[in-house]
């Protein structure tokens, strides 16, 4: 099928096009946990994608409701991209179901992205659950970046992680050496990562994500700490504690949010959540005015 563009009504000038395209299934991997990964021929989808991008996919042609699911790679020139999913309900128990050669119908990308700030290189990534995603995506977009970033992946999980956990071969001043798993992924792209549950898994931080985020800044200098910044996705209370970690540590924040969708594209208002804004609070929809806000304007004391 001809990808077709679609105008999200009442979406941010700046959010660009969406798509309607058909993805073919290229490869399936299956982990504990009921977990996927899919990669997707959907070329565009992935020459627009961004970190915080997601796909409106409908699961199966007797379902007709869709699922968001959050992009966790991209590749323009290939035409392809990856979502990491756990089956929750009917939904994307059909959609597991698919295989190599299999087809469906996908809206994309849709979303407000992460914006880093090259005045704050030192990026503190926290993932937590199928929050994993966009982290994964945001670390690619600083490894292939020109500039000089310097991000730091901490992820967090009560169910098996959707990898192999792989012994880090390298060790930080602020954290013990047993804490020394990581992503086989991150570890290729040298890209400095930890991993935190209380599923007592071997080589994670046993607690939560955002206790390890908290050591790590902790014992940042103050002219570090001036150029850090949080990006975080997860379940809502984890970025309630990244939030206040932020504030704690007066260093901006940036979270995407996890919300039922319908439309997915800003018509039916279902995924609204309020907001604070410079003219007071405001409903906003995470699919298109998110789902990346300001943690300090979602978070806040209204």
């Amino acid at each position: 099928m001809t990808p077709t563009a679609i105008a999200a009504t009442g979406a941010q000038e700046n959010r660009g096009t969406i798509f309607v395209e058909d993805g073919e299934v290229v490869s399936v991997a299956t982990f504990p946990g009921e977990q996927y990964i899919f990669r997707l021929r959907a070329p565009k989808c992935a020459t627009y994608a961004l970190p915080g991008s997601f796909v409106h996919a409908r699961c199966d042609i007797e379902l007709p409701m869709r699922r968001p699911l959050s992009i966790m790679r991209a590749n323009g020139e290939e035409g392809w991209i990856e979502v990491l999913f756990k089956i929750v309900g009917e939904g994307l128990r059909l959609f597991a179901a698919k295989r190599p050669g299999d087809t469906l119908s996908l809206i994309g990308p849709i979303g407000h992205p992460f914006e880093p700030h090259a005045e704050r290189p030192i990026a503190v990534l926290i993932g937590g659950g199928v929050g994993i995603p966009p982290m994964v995506f945001l670390a690619e977009h600083f490894k292939d970046d020109d500039r000089d970033w310097h991000p730091l992946v901490l992820m967090g999980s009560e169910i098996p992680f959707p990898f192999e956990l792989q012994k880090s071969a390298t060790q930080y001043e602020w954290l013990d050496n047993e804490t020394n798993s990581a992503m086989p992924l991150l570890e290729d792209w040298n890209i400095p990562n930890r991993l935190a549950s209380l599923s007592e898994f071997d080589g994670c931080h046993r607690g939560f994500v955002t206790d390890l985020a908290d050591e790590y800044l902790e014992n940042l200098l103050p002219e570090q700490n001036n150029q850090t910044e949080i990006f975080a996705c997860g379940p809502t209370p984890m970025l309630k504690a990244t939030a206040a970690l932020a504030r704690k540590h007066e260093i901006p924040c940036q979270v995407s949010l996890e919300e039922y969708m319908a439309c997915g594209v800003g018509g039916c208002a279902g995924c609204a959540v309020l907001v604070q804004t410079p003219d007071g609070p405001a409903m906003k929809r995470v699919c298109v005015d998110g789902p990346v806000f300001d943690a300090a304007t979602v978070f806040a004391d209204f």
